[in-house]
């Protein structure tokens, strides 16, 4: 074995750096190993506030990551970028996730959230609507091909006898339903935070129903099948940074609260900070991968009797729970 100018051995050398290295606190995961720079999307409502949040946490660099992102209205936007393979990671609901699979392979890495309270379907104050069947021939915006949308056409409407044609279905993204409130174009929404709550504190609108009443909605963060075959050290890595952020979300929400209220109002939105931190407190962030095959399951059988899929997921390659094991280990 080859010994160095001092003396020593070239592994006594290497093995002494490494550990100065570690006394010195200047070791980031994935320096033994490259990362690669993710192209993250995420949607600008409060489904994607943990993700933007993650970005600005300043976690995802001290992992030894770079990322592009790439923000859009709803999940269902990203589930088709991932798609086109425009981006590598996204969060959504279990409908756009299975629709994404059934396209583009696309896997999940883990349940990131639970928003199932972030969702309500909300109408013009002045009608007095309380029940979903007076609905009925009433204009309802709706964001068409998105999760909530496809829970509301599938299963909400249907559960309250409403069926295709029974109510006017109008095509808009969640960030324009609240100026369509106001002006009257449209007589109800289905749609989520912080949307909601500024049309409730601007008295707007009312809520007819919360969806957490019918389903709690896991919010998958998903990837393209070629990101994790190549990048499995980065997959590792992000969830770690993710489990990171999780804690701020428990532990530290005032300063959650301000980096997304500063992301509103730069956008023009005007609302409270307490408006902001009533919609936060609906986001249930929780990172992690417990065994939802069966509410898949559902969730893919309405899909597929509404014809949007053409057969079952193999969950076994849908769903990816490895990545968050070994980020927990």
């Amino acid at each position: 074995m080859s010994k160095l100018d001092s003396g020593i051995t070239r592994r006594q050398f290497l093995a002494a750096s490494g550990a100065g290295v570690l006394a010195a606190g200047i070791w980031q995961p994935g320096r033994a190993a490259e990362m690669a720079t993710i192209r993250q999307g995420y949607q600008t409502n409060m489904w994607g506030m943990p993700t933007y949040y993650l970005l600005r946490s300043g976690e995802v660099e001290r992992h030894g990551i770079k990322f592009e992102e790439f923000a859009v209205p709803s999940g269902n936007l990203t589930m088709q970028q991932m798609v086109a393979r425009q981006v590598d990671l996204g969060t959504y609901a279990g409908p756009s996730f299975i629709i994404g699979h059934a396209r583009g392979d696309l896997v999940a890495i883990a349940r990131i959230e639970q928003v199932g309270k972030t969702v309500r379907i909300m109408a013009r104050k002045e009608l007095g609507l309380t029940k979903v069947e007076q609905l009925r021939g009433l204009k309802v915006a709706n964001q068409t091909g998105s999760s909530i949308g496809n829970i509301f056409v599938d299963q909400i409407a249907p559960a309250h006898g409403l069926k295709k044609g029974d109510f006017q279905e109008v095509r808009m993204n969640v960030n324009d339903m609240v100026a369509g409130m106001a002006a009257k174009t449209v007589d109800a929404m289905v749609n989520v935070e912080p949307y909601n709550a500024i049309a409730e504190a601007d008295g707007l609108a009312n809520t007819i129903i919360n969806f957490w009443d019918v389903d709690r909605m896991p919010v998958f963060m998903a990837a393209t099948p070629e990101f994790v075959a190549k990048h499995p050290d980065t997959v590792v890595a992000y969830l770690k940074a993710w489990l990171a952020v999780a804690r701020d979300f428990k532990q530290n929400p005032a300063k959650v609260s301000d980096a997304i209220y500063a992301f509103y109002t730069s956008k023009g939105y005007k609302m409270s900070k307490e408006t902001l931190g009533k919609a936060i407190a609906t986001v249930d962030v929780d990172p992690a991968f417990p065994d939802l095959r069966p509410y898949m399951q559902e969730q893919a059988e309405i899909l597929l009797k509404a014809k949007k899929i053409k057969s079952i997921p193999d969950w076994s390659k849908a769903l990816r729970p490895d990545f968050m094991q070994k980020a927990r280990g």
